[in-house]
This record gives structure tokens, sequence and C-alpha cells, in this order.
């Protein structure tokens, strides 16, 4: 079947419009707060998310499903849990560049095998986790950049500010994704997987909008008018989310929250790419090799499917 292989192009989808809205979001984190600067993934992505749900609909015809309240209340606590994650990696910014702070994020994909192990009875061969453990060291050589050599070394570059935020961000997304999978499960048995991770997403970001912006608007009045007033740039952050989004839900409907979070780890490549070109930084010798080596990772991963 068709769909039993689109995961894979629908998770490098997803990896290449994340890596693009980060690079655009973080330009954003300098003239807004946390808080703003990811309102706009979820409050420009809403509209975004029910236009590509309606041009589905309308190119494919059949029914529309209608969730449930288990649905909502899955979306209600994956969208919850996704704010979170976003302010982290956000904040992560800060301490690190933009491509470490994603990279610690990038921690998602062991997490999410766990996570799916545990709680969604998700099953991976010996070589897939192989391959997530592989990524996963990866991304620590490209996070410390060559500045830890030993293990005590190792212990106080994952306690630092910037490891920290980033290691929440990537329990969050691999949370998100979990409840996303939960979530979709409780839509009626036949439901297309592409449509019903529309349907997901438009429900997720419109919850989320009125979550976050509810306490911006009770918190932060005054940067929830940037928010409006910065709409021009605002705005293709939050349809890159959306269509990043798109892709991830599809990933999950459609294969194992390890398996997608893994190969996902092809975004810190992008990442890179980005941050050199669009954001004008520069990169080690060590984030190269830890690139190489979450190449490695990802390729036994999908050796392993």
């Amino acid at each position: 079947m068709i769909l039993s292989v689109f995961w894979l192009p629908a998770t490098l989808g997803a990896a290449f419009f994340q890596s693009w809205r980060t690079a655009m979001q973080q330009r954003l984190r300098g003239t807004m707060s946390v808080n703003a600067a990811g309102l706009v993934r979820f409050l420009y992505g809403a509209p975004t998310a029910l236009t590509l749900l309606l041009l589905h609909w309308l190119l494919l015809g059949g029914g529309m499903p209608r969730p449930g309240w288990g649905f909502l209340g899955w979306a209600l606590v994956g969208g919850l849990v996704q704010i979170l994650g976003t302010n982290l990696l956000i904040m992560s910014f800060g301490y690190r560049n933009f491509v470490v702070g994603t990279a610690y994020s990038k921690t998602d994909a062991m997490q999410g095998a766990i996570l799916g192990t545990l709680v969604l009875g998700e099953v991976l061969r010996p070589l897939a986790w192989l391959g997530v453990l592989v990524s996963v060291a990866g991304v620590l050589v490209l996070s410390l950049a060559g500045k830890a050599s030993g293990p005590r070394d190792l212990l106080r570059a994952t306690v630092q500010p910037a490891a920290l935020c980033g290691l929440g961000a990537g329990l969050a997304f691999a949370a998100t994704g979990m409840f996303t999978k939960l979530a979709m499960a409780m839509l009626p048995p036949g439901t297309d997987a592409v449509r019903g991770a529309l349907v997901a997403l438009t429900v997720m970001t419109t919850l989320q909008s009125l979550m976050q912006g509810g306490w911006m608007l009770w918190r932060e009045p005054e940067h929830l008018r940037a928010v409006f007033r910065g709409w021009r740039k605002a705005a293709p952050v939050g349809a890159l989310s959306a269509l990043g989004s798109a892709c991830w839900f599809t990933g999950f409907a459609l294969a194992p929250l390890g398996l997608v979070r893994a190969v996902g780890q092809v975004e810190i490549l992008m990442t890179m790419a980005l941050g050199r070109f669009y954001l004008r930084e520069s990169f080690t010798r060590s984030e190269v090799i830890g690139a190489v080596t979450v190449v490695a990772g990802v390729l036994l991963v999908l050796a392993g499917a």
C-alpha cells in the first residue's frame, strides 16, 4: 500500500518545514517574548491547517470524521505539552546558538521510542534501536561541540541551562507525538490517515491559539498586540509550522513514534545549513562529526524499519 511507506517522505517533509520554521522563529525571538514567538506558530498555523483540511476534502471527497470527547481530551493535552516544548526550545536559543539549541531537543527520538514502547506498545527491531542510540550520540557530540572530554565534563554540560531546556523540549515533543497518536486513534474506524492527521492538526492548533493567546491576554497583553502588529513576519512562521505538523502527524498515523522521531533527526542537517546560510552562524569540526553520526544513526533506523 502507498500509505504504508508514505511515512518516510512525510517525515522528511516535516523535518524540512520544521527547520525552516525554527530559523524564522529564532529571528522573531529578537523582537518578541518567548510566549509571543511561540504563539505565532499556532495562531497563524490554524488557518493554514484548516485550508489544508478543506483542500484534502475537496480533492478526495468522502466524509469528515466527527471528533468525540476522547479525541478532544488527548488533543488538548497534546497541544498544551507542545506549547511547553516550543517555549523551552526558544528559551534554549538564548544560552547557545540556533543549531545547538535544536540539537538538544532532538533527543526526542530516544524519548519518543521509549514512550512508544511503554505507553503505545510499539515494537522496534534491534537494529532500529541501535540506530536511535547512534543518532542520539551524534546529537550529543553536536551539542557539546568538543567541550566535554570525560564523564565529568559530559555531566556538567548536560545540566547547563541550554541542555535542560533542550532536553525538556525533546521530552515535550516526544509526548506530543504520543498524545497525537492517542487522539487520532479515537477517530472513527476507517478514517483516512492524512485526513485524520489534518483534523487533529486543525483542532490542536485552534486549542493552542486559545490557550496561549488567553494566557498572553491576561499576562502579556502588550506582547500579544505585537503578535498581530508583526503579522507579515509571523504569518509565514505559522504557515511553515502547520505544514511541518501536518507531515509529522501523518507520519505518526502511519508508523511507530520512535521511527518517525528518529528519521526526523535529519532536521539537524537542515538546521545546520539554515544556521550557516540564513542566520550566518558558524559551526565547528565537532558539530560536523556529530551531524555525520546522526545520519549514520538514521540510516540504521531505516535499515531496521
